[in-house]
């Protein structure tokens, strides 16, 4: 499928016409159109909520600062490997929320040459308030499915993922 097939809307994408009865024909297909829908939406609310964090936050931290919010300091050698990144576009990104006073790098307890990233507490406080809103739209959003249906998306999901790793 070529990129003029493919129309995009404000949803963030939906196949033409011409493509929607080869998707619904096959089904992997369909899959992919979306998955590519649903990343554009997710791209949009990340972007979102990393505005709400600050206002100059670049998107590409904000899974960085989902990670660090789950532990009081976390290694660099855990976020790399989390986040499936270079080491220096690690730096980069601890070193661009850091400007923005988001994070910080703390002595390593357990070894004195190294370092752990932390959360600054207002920041961490922020992230709080962000998701506790963001999951209350996700209930409104999924108001009217059934806690079935969600357990199995989210299984899903799970087996998705784990069949692209």
């Amino acid at each position: 499928m070529t990129d003029t097939q493919w129309r995009a809307d404000e949803n963030g994408g939906s196949p033409s016409a011409d493509t929607a009865d080869a998707a619904t024909a096959d089904p992997v297909v369909a899959l992919e159109h979306e998955m590519i829908a649903v990343t554009r939406r997710f791209r949009r609310l990340i972007a979102e909520r990393s505005r709400a964090v600050h206002p100059r936050l670049d998107p590409v931290c904000y899974p960085m600062l989902l990670m660090l919010r789950r532990a009081d300091a976390v290694a660099m050698s855990d976020l790399l490997t989390e986040l499936a990144i270079e080491k220096s576009t690690l730096t980069r990104r601890i070193d661009s929320a850091a400007r923005l006073g988001l994070v910080e790098r703390i002595p390593d307890p357990d070894d004195a040459r190294a370092r752990l990233v932390a959360l600054d507490p207002e920041c961490r406080r922020k992230l709080d308030e962000i998701l506790e809103n963001e999951t209350e739209l996700w209930r409104g959003r999924l108001a009217d499915w059934s806690a079935a249906d969600i357990r199995e998306l989210t299984a899903l999901l799970q087996r998705l993922g784990e069949s692209m790793d």
